[in-house]
């Protein structure tokens, strides 16, 4: 839909199981069908198998649903996230294309916040040191790309699990990111 924002409250990070989230751009129909499906996938690897889906699992079967519709595209590019033995992030294309990154942004705002990620964020610092740089990053996105519509959900995924911070915690963070821009 171009630049058109259909909503601004639209979700765009979910939880794959305690230690896999996703992140979707694209189309909030077929990024939800795709959620639902790993949703589902990993329920049912965890109740056969117990044990839990792996990161670079879900990101594989995304892979594989994406490039077996690649003549009717789910038109989302999607981000897979977790916590196995190490954390890893995987970006998948529409057509399924896998690719594992060290850090990763998608959706319209992405080259403005890669700015900010290619300057700022490290494998050496620390999830929480890590988190004030991804907040100034989806910042500079909200602020520059007018597609990028508003809101800001912060997730960490470490080997404690999948957390899903409060709007409270989000403001506090935003607070401490413009009060350092200033």
């Amino acid at each position: 839909m171009g630049t058109f924002i259909a909503s601004r409250k639209a979700k765009k990070v979910y939880k794959v199981n305690d230690y896999i989230g996703a992140t979707i751009a694209g189309s909030v129909g077929d990024a939800e069908a795709i959620i639902r499906l790993i949703q589902a996938e990993a329920a049912l690897y965890e109740m056969n198998n117990k044990d839990r889906m792996s990161t670079k699992a879900a990101a594989n079967l995304i892979a594989n649903v994406l490039q077996g519709s690649k003549y009717y595209p789910y038109m989302i590019q999607v981000l897979i996230g977790g916590y196995d033995k190490k954390a890893s992030i995987y970006t998948l294309d529409p057509l399924g294309g896998l690719i594992e990154e060290d850090m990763a942004s998608t959706g319209s705002g992405s080259p403005v916040a890669y700015g900010v990620l290619e300057l700022d964020y490290s494998l050496e610092k620390t999830v929480k040191e890590n988190i004030p740089v991804a907040v100034r990053a989806m910042l500079s996105a909200l602020q520059r790309d007018c597609a990028t519509g508003d809101g800001l959900s912060l997730v960490t995924i470490t080997q404690d699990g999948f957390k899903e911070y409060s709007e409270d915690d989000v403001d506090d963070y935003i607070k401490k990111a413009t009060k350092k821009s200033k």
